[in-house]
């Protein structure tokens, strides 16, 4: 569950005690570095202001649970995020701004999470959106996250339609295929609104007062644990209604490099915290079916942004290669029929062989930010 903006780089963890605590007031303005100091109930920045350009956010969670930090344009449009922040972690977030009104939020569960404005002024000095390579680049990503979308529609009303003539068995076969366009593009996806929480929130995951949990994996529950319950045919027509209104919503969705090259990192993060410890299939246990989704879509942002990569560091594109290539080897090995064998079946050595390859795969996507902003 849970595209954030450049690459999302794991930064050595701070030192946080005794650190003096930085202000909101804008101070000078950099294009370069803000300081986020990410409490339980506060978002402190070191600087409000900034020049437009690239900026790395440096956030330390000095609280006491897991928080996730996200910057949002003036319309609430979440134009960089970097999630699963553990208690005096510092985790790096690299954006592209223009100038305008943001809001930073440093979000521990609570609804909202704590807000705290932000101001970007003046012009990049390179806007490189508009180099013909680069918006090619992202065109052609673009395109591969519209289809994906395309596809996940017709999947997901499958999935609804077996729920709500009380097949099971069927549902439960779709269930994973269902899924796996969402899993492609999850970061993406993510950028429109409240839409994960709507489509892929977990039971465990926090809600707004009164929210009611919708989904991939409240159907999961019922499926697999509680049986299908009363509700459940409408829940099944709502996941249908809210993967339609992301289809309506995602060309909207204004796409940069930066952005590319983070939500691959991100995807890696979501695997290594969530996806390889099977918390995200917690009743279906189908984690490597969407496990394999997430490197389907690594790759697709790789394979996007390989022009740009072979030109700026060389070394990158064949390690890529080398590396998909040994995640792949090992996810096949898992394979069962047409699918995967269920994250149950899977012994501490087969987990760590996959953790291996995949934060090969990761350290590598952390380089992606330097490849297309340099």
């Amino acid at each position: 569950m849970r595209y954030r903006s450049l690459a999302t780089r794991v930064i050595a963890v701070a030192a946080v005690a005794g650190c003096a605590a930085p202000t909101n007031s804008p101070s000078s303005l950099s294009s370069e570095t803000v300081d986020v100091r990410a409490g339980d109930h506060a978002c402190v920045l070191s600087s409000g202001e900034a020049r437009a350009g690239t900026l790395t956010f440096n956030v330390t969670n000095i609280g006491a649970q897991v928080t996730e930090f996200r910057l949002q344009s003036g319309d609430k449009r979440i134009v960089g995020e970097v999630e699963n922040i553990g208690p005096s972690t510092t985790r790096g977030l690299v954006v592209q701004l223009a100038d305008g009104k943001y809001t930073a939020v440093c979000k521990p569960g609570i609804a909202d999470g704590a807000q705290t404005p932000f101001t970007v002024t003046g012009s990049a000095p390179r806007p490189v959106d508009t180099h013909g390579e680069v918006v090619d680049v992202v065109a052609q990503y673009k395109r591969y996250v519209i289809a994906q979308v395309d596809a996940l529609v017709p999947k997901t009303q499958e999935f609804a339609d077996a729920v709500k003539v009380n097949d099971v068995n069927r549902a439960k076969a779709l269930f994973p295929l269902a899924r796996t366009g969402w899993e492609r593009i999850e970061p993406v996806a993510e950028s429109v609104g409240d839409i994960d929480t709507k489509i892929d929130a977990r039971e465990q995951d926090q809600r707004p007062p009164g929210g009611a949990w919708t989904g991939f994996h409240r159907l999961e529950k019922d499926l697999w644990v509680d049986g299908l319950q009363a509700d459940s045919p409408a829940v099944a027509d709502r996941l249908v209604a809210d993967v339609r209104d992301l289809q309506a919503r995602i060309a909207g969705v204004e796409l940069r490099p930066a952005q590319l090259a983070d939500g691959a990192k991100e995807l890696f993060d979501e695997v290594a915290i969530i996806k390889l410890i099977g918390a995200e299939d917690i009743y279906s246990h189908t984690d490597l079916w969407d496990l394999n989704a997430n490197i389907e879509g690594v790759r697709a942002v790789v394979a996007a942004l390989r022009p740009v990569i072979d030109q700026k560091d060389p070394t990158l594109g064949p390690l890529f290669d080398a590396q998909f290539g040994d995640v792949q080897d090992v996810l096949d090995g898992e394979r069962l029929g047409d699918g995967f064998r269920s994250f149950k079946d899977l012994s501490q050595y087969d987990i760590a062989k996959m953790s291996i390859t995949v934060n090969a795969l990761s350290r590598s996507a952390s380089r992606l930010a330097d490849a297309v902003t340099s």
